[in-house]
C-alpha cells in the first residue's frame, strides 16, 4: 500500500473549487507530507496495463516533464504501440460480456470501492496534479474530492433508475413488457490533461457503470495521473481487462484506437478539430456506434449597469485565470455595460495584479505555468494578434522569467480590451488570456455572447432578476451561472451543476455531473414475454 493512503488521519472538510471549510493548517501539512513522499517517486518507470497485467514497450519511454520546471522528469511511461492497442482491445472485448452481464448492484460495489480508495490517496493524487498539471492546491485537491463524488453520483443515478430497467404498459392480457439500458460493450476513453483525473473519472465510470469495459488514454501530458486512476480501479477489484491503460503519444495510437470496429463507443473530451473527427469518421464503424465528446468553449461574462461589480471582477478574475486558464469552462471574453466599464475593468485589473504566481505547489499561490512550450507559443501569437487588431493589453501580455520561473511555462495572466469584431474573441485559445468587450446594454451582451460557435459556459452579474432570467434563456450555452463570485464560469459540481455544452462543445446534449449522462454508455432493449 502506499504510504499516502494513510494521510488523512482525521477527517477533512471537502474543498471544492469556489469554497473551502477545510482547517487549512491540517491540509497543509498533509499537502507537504504527500509531496514529499511522491517526489521521493520522481523519474520512475511505469508500464501498461492490459487485461489486468503490467505490460511493457520496447519503444523509447515517454518522458513526462514537469511543467514548472522542464528539466525535472516526473516519470518515464511506457509508449504503446499500435500493436499494444489491439491487445488491449482484444482483453477488453474478451471481458466484456461477463462484466456487461455482472448485476449493475455488484458492479457498483466495485465502483463505489474505488471512490473510496479515491479518498483515502487524495492527498498522494492531488500532489502528483500540482506537479504534473501545475495545479494549485486548492485546485488539485478539488479536482480529487470531485472525482470521487462523480462515482458516486453516477452510482446513485444507477440506484434511483433500478438500473435502467423499467415496466412498460401490455398490449394484451398476461404479457409482460419491459425497457432495459444495456452496455454496449468496450468504450475507448481519451482524456486531456486540464483535469487528468475528474474527466477521466467521469467518463470511465459513466463506461464503467454501464456495464462496458474501457480502453483509457489518458492525455501525453498528464500521463502518470492517468496511470493512478487505473490503480484505483484495480484496488478496487475491477476484473482483468475491464480496465485497460495505454500511454503514450496520439500520434502513434489514437487512429488504431478509435478506427477499430471492435470498439463499440467512444467518449472524448478536447479540442474541436479533434472531437469533429472522430464524429465524422468514428461515429461508423461497420454500423453506427455512440460518440460522445466535449469540445471546449468560448465562455462569456456578462456585467450589467445593476452589477455588484467587486463581485463581478473577483468571479472574472477566477474564472479567467485558474489554472492558468486553461479550463474549457474558463471565462475568456467579458461583456460589460459602458456605463460601468471603466470602474470595472479597474478592479478586475487589481485583482489580477494582486495574484500571487509561482510553483504551484506551494502554499497559497494561486496561478502557476502553462502546460507545455505550445501553449506558450499560443499565448505569445494572442498577444501580438490583439495589438494588431486594434485592442489594447491593459495587464500582463509577457512571458515570465523572474525568480527562477524561466524553468517553466510560465506567462503572465493578461486582460485586454478588444473591438467587438475582433477574432480573438470568437477562437479558444485555453491560455490565461481574457478579453474586455464594452456594449451598449443587455440585448448587445446576449447577441455578442451567442456569436461564437461554442456554447459551453456563461455567467451574468446583475442585481435584476429579471436581467437573469432572460439571460438563462436566450445564452446559448449549456452551464450557466449568475453572481458567482468563486467563478464566473466555473466550478460545477457533480449532482449540483450539470456540465456541458451545445453548438460547437457538445455532441449529445446529455451533461456530465449530470442526471442524464451514465444513459449513454447503453442502448434499450425492449422485452415483451407473451402470458
Amino acid at each position: 500500500m502506499n504510504n499516502t493512503t494513510a494521510l488523512a488521519e482525521k477527517p477533512q472538510a471537502k474543498i471544492t473549487y469556489t469554497s473551502s471549510g477545510a482547517d487549512l493548517e491540517e491540509f497543509h501539512r498533509l499537502y507537504d507530507r504527500a509531496l514529499s513522499e511522491v517526489r521521493g517517486r520522481l523519474g520512475a518507470a511505469y508500464q501498461l496495463l492490459i487485461g489486468g497485467k503490467s505490460v511493457a514497450s520496447s519503444k523509447p519511454p515517454l518522458l513526462d516533464l514537469m511543467p514548472g520546471d522542464k528539466s525535472v522528469v516526473l516519470g518515464k511511461f511506457a509508449q504503446a504501440s499500435p500493436a499494444h492497442v489491439k491487445a488491449a482491445i482484444k482483453a477488453a472485448r474478451e471481458a466484456a460480456s461477463a462484466w456487461g452481464h455482472t448485476p449493475w448492484r455488484e458492479r457498483l460495489k466495485v465502483l463505489r470501492r474505488a471512490s473510496q480508495i479515491v479518498r483515502e490517496r487524495k492527498y498522494e493524487l492531488a500532489a502528483v496534479m500540482s506537479l504534473e498539471v501545475g495545479k494549485s492546491r486548492m485546485e488539485a485537491m478539488g479536482e480529487v474530492e470531485e472525482s470521487a463524488d462523480l462515482i458516486d453520483y453516477y452510482s446513485s443515478r444507477m440506484e434511483e433508475e433500478n438500473g435502467y430497467e423499467k415496466p412498460m404498459k401490455p398490449m394484451s392480457p398476461g404479457e409482460k413488457t419491459t425497457s432495459v439500458l444495456r452496455p454496449y460493450g468496450v468504450f475507448a476513453v481519451i482524456a486531456p490533461f486540464n483535469f487528468p483525473f475528474a474527466l477521466s473519472t467521469g467518463m470511465t465510470a459513466g463506461a464503467l457503470i454501464g456495464g462496458n469495459s474501457v480502453i483509457f488514454k489518458p492525455s501525453q501530458d498528464a500521463p502518470w495521473t492517468g496511470v493512478l486512476l487505473g490503480e484505483c480501479y484495480v484496488r478496487a477489484g475491477i476484473p482483468a481487462g475491464v480496465f485497460n491503460v495505454l500511454t503514450g503519444r496520439s500520434s502513434v495510437m489514437g487512429d488504431e484506437l478509435w478506427r477499430s470496429p471492435e470498439v463499440d463507443g467512444i467518449a472524448f473530451t478536447g479540442s474541436k478539430d479533434v472531437g469533429y473527427r472522430l464524429l465524422s469518421e468514428g461515429a461508423l464503424r461497420g454500423w453506427p456506434r455512440p460518440v460522445i465528446v466535449e469540445m471546449g468553449g468560448k465562455n462569456a461574462a456578462v456585467v450589467t449597469e445593476s452589477a455588484d461589480l467587486e463581485l463581478a471582477a473577483e468571479g472574472v478574475m477566477r474564472s479567467a485565470f485558474g489554472l492558468q486558464g486553461q479550463k474549457c469552462s474558463a471565462c475568456s471574453r467579458v461583456y460589460v455595460d459602458k456605463k460601468v466599464e471603466k470602474e470595472f475593468t479597474e478592479l478586475l485589473i487589481e485583482k489580477t495584479r494582486k495574484i500571487k504566481i509561482g510553483d504551484p505547489s506551494d502554499k497559497d499561490v494561486f496561478f502557476g505555468p502553462v502546460i507545455n512550450e505550445k501553449a506558450v507559443k499560443t499565448f505569445e501569437a494572442a498577444v501580438k494578434e490583439a495589438r494588431r487588431g486594434g485592442g489594447k493589453i491593459l495587464c500582463g501580455g509577457k512571458r515570465m522569467s523572474e525568480s527562477g520561473l524561466a524553468k517553466g511555462f510560465y506567462v503572465e495572466p493578461t486582460i485586454a480590451k478588444l473591438p467587438l469584431k475582433h477574432k480573438l474573441n470568437f477562437r479558444e485559445l485555453f491560455v490565461p488570456f481574457v478579453a474586455i468587450n464594452a456594449v451598449s446594454g443587455l440585448d448587445e451582451a446576449i447577441a455578442e455572447s451567442n456569436k461564437a460557435e461554442y456554447g459551453l459556459t456563461a455567467g451574468i452579474f446583475s442585481r435584476r432578476p429579471e436581467e437573469i432570467e432572460r439571460f438563462f434563456d436566450e445564452v446559448q450555452a449549456g452551464t450557466c451561472y449568475a453572481n458567482r463570485r468563486g467563478g464566473a464560469t466555473t466550478g460545477a459540481w457533480p449532482g449540483v451543476n450539470s456540465f456541458g455544452g451545445w453548438k460547437a462543445s457538445g455532441s449529445t446534449g446529455k451533461n456530465g455531473l449530470g442526471p442524464y449522462y451514465v444513459a449513454q454508455f447503453m442502448h434499450e432493449q425492449s422485452r415483451l414475454v407473451a402470458g
